[in-house]
């Protein structure tokens, strides 16, 4: 007999794969982005929902999901399978605003855990109160943004066999955004997909989406056309039969529902022969132990061979994710390396003495104290780093123009309460400037009294001569003559050192601050090697189809001998 193979090995497997799919984010906002998130919590939900709970317990209850369009009339589908209603039928749509489990009574333990559907609430209405709790409420129905948590109604019905669980799901091309996303979710969970539409709607692209997705799955998938008049229920059928064999649905069970006064809104039963085909199929699926395992087996294991081929794909989004990330860091970094060479080739040819520091130090010291010189070397300091952080911020952005990833919220807003790079640029060189003069204090102190000169005027001259290149030398000169050379040449190299230290600290700064954000983001390579090694690991234990052949006895394994 054909089992499901539920070894250890295979469910750590499932498990880890399931922890790297989790771990994969895609914060830029790439062309394949979207999709790639939408994969991503797919393979999740299928994972959570389906995959992982059916391997740990295959003995639990078979789910057959009813998914179908707005107003295909799932929900009296549903009640007339199960004998009373359980779930709300009417005119009104979106009807279905919370998804209803109905399963028999001594089945519920297995859905009013968490083993299935973990993101749902379990809610559990006693049938005759069920029509006026809030759960059925449209509140009830809006989930994870809106604030509401989203709910799982649970019934039971003696009538319903055991080891069979209806789920009636919302609509699939709801109005409501939630809804459609619950209703994919909900389907993806099933070990049987059934899937309802009507005359006027099974030519829709929304049910055909599900149809394509069950193939690619290779779901265990039944189709109720429902509410067929009885004057066109050949032709209707035989249309829609030539349109699922030639989307290679072909072989695909397909159940006729007419069309009845209780199909109105209303809520009104449909009289058991009119089910009875569709409820007879399920209940073979549920009870028969070969039936039940092919059907197990066959859900389950397409589930798992399209990880095969949607995995790569997650792994390559996670790649490009990384590979924008990589340009937009490089940008900044290749940027900013260009303006500090150019910072520190200006220093070196003295453009801080210029302009008013210049004109200020060709007074000196006749109309021009040290204070102002310092001053004025200070404020051309301080613009020339400006200019180069400006100038820097202006090339990164034009690179990053032509990269899409670039748009991601955090990379554009700007803090409205943060420092100006002029403010944090000129604290900084004031910083710069009490430190020099802190050592020039330091070195004035260590000379004769009667001879010391000002160490305000020491300090003028030390940043003359670090600051004014050719035109600086004089300045050098005069600080030799008057604290001796000694002295000079030991603040010339702490004052060098300084200024080195402060332009690296300024410009490496603004670097850091502009890639934040994007580090924030913690864009790595490492997800998409775990993302195809996880993978790797899994195909390795799988093996094959999902499936595990009991042990044969010795008299059987002797009778295969013989043939």
């Amino acid at each position: 007999m054909v089992t499901l193979d539920v070894r250890p090995q295979l469910l750590d497997a499932l498990s880890a794969l399931r922890e790297r799919v989790a771990a994969a984010r895609f914060p830029l906002p790439l062309p394949g982005a979207p999709r790639a998130r939408a994969t991503r919590d797919e393979l999740l939900a299928q994972l959570d929902d389906y995959l992982v709970p059916r391997l740990k317990a295959p003995e639990a209850p078979l789910l057959a999901v009813i998914g179908g369009s707005t107003g295909a009339g799932k929900s009296t589908l549903v009640n007339s399978l199960v004998g009373r209603q359980v779930s709300e039928a009417g005119v009104l749509r979106p009807t279905t605003r919370v998804p209803v489990l109905v399963c028999h009574p001594e089945d519920h333990h297995w859905f009013s855990g968490l083993r299935v559907l973990p993101g749902l609430t379990r809610v559990w209405v006693p049938p005759q109160d069920h029509l006026s709790t809030p759960a059925y409420g449209a509140g009830a129905a809006r989930g994870g943004r809106g604030g509401v948590e989203r709910q799982l109604r649970i019934e039971t019905a003696s009538a319903l066999p055991r080891g069979l669980a209806l789920l009636d799901a919302p609509d699939i091309d709801s109005l409501v955004a939630e809804n459609r996303l619950l209703a994919a979710q909900l389907i993806c969970a099933a070990d049987v997909w059934i899937m309802v539409t009507t005359p006027a709607r099974y030519a829709d692209a929304v049910p055909w989406h599900l149809l394509r997705t069950a193939k690619e799955y290779d779901a265990t998938l039944v189709s109720v056309l429902d509410r067929v008049p009885h004057q066109v229920v050949s032709e209707v059928s035989r249309q829609y039969a030539a349109l699922l064999t030639k989307a290679g649905l072909g072989d695909v069970p397909r159940f006729t529902v007419p069309e009845l006064p209780e199909s109105a809104g209303g809520g009104g039963l449909l009289p058991s022969t009119a089910v009875a085909p569709l409820r007879a199929w399920l209940t073979q699926r549920a009870q028969e132990p070969a039936v039940r395992a092919h059907t197990l087996i066959r859900t389950a294991g397409g589930a798992l061979a399209s990880l095969r081929s949607r995995m790569p794909a997650l792994a390559g989004a996670v790649a490009a994710q990384h590979a924008a990330a990589v340009r937009l860091t490089s940008a900044v970094e290749e940027t900013y390396e260009s303006e500090h060479a150019r910072v520190r080739g200006r220093l070196q040819s003295g453009a801080v003495l210029s302009g008013d520091a210049l004109k200020r130090w060709r007074s000196y010291p006749l109309d021009c104290g040290p204070d102002e010189l310092l001053d004025a070397l200070v404020e051309s300091l301080s613009a020339l780093l400006l200019c180069c952080v400006t100038a820097a911020d202006e090339r990164i952005d034009e690179r990053w123009r032509h990269e899409p990833g670039s748009g991601a919220p955090v990379l554009t807003l700007r803090d409205p309460g943060m420092e100006s790079a002029e403010h944090r640029v000129g604290m900084a060189v004031r910083r710069w400037r009490r430190e020099l003069e802190e050592h020039c204090e330091e070195e004035v102190r260590a000379l004769d009294k009667s001879v010391a000169p000002a160490p305000e005027a020491v300090a003028a001259m030390l940043a003359v001569a670090l600051l004014g290149g050719r035109r600086g030398r004089a300045a050098g000169e005069t600080l030799a003559e008057r604290i001796g050379a000694q002295s000079a040449l030991r603040l010339r190299d702490r004052g060098g050192r300084l200024v080195t230290d402060y332009v690296d600290k300024v410009l490496y700064g603004e670097r850091e601050r502009r890639l934040a954000p994007l580090d924030a983001l913690d864009v790595q390579p490492d997800p998409q090697s775990e993302l195809i090694a996880a993978l790797s690991v899994l195909l390795r234990e799988r093996g094959g189809p999902v499936e595990r052949r009991a042990p044969r006895s010795q008299g059987q394994q002797s009778e295969q001998r013989e043939r």
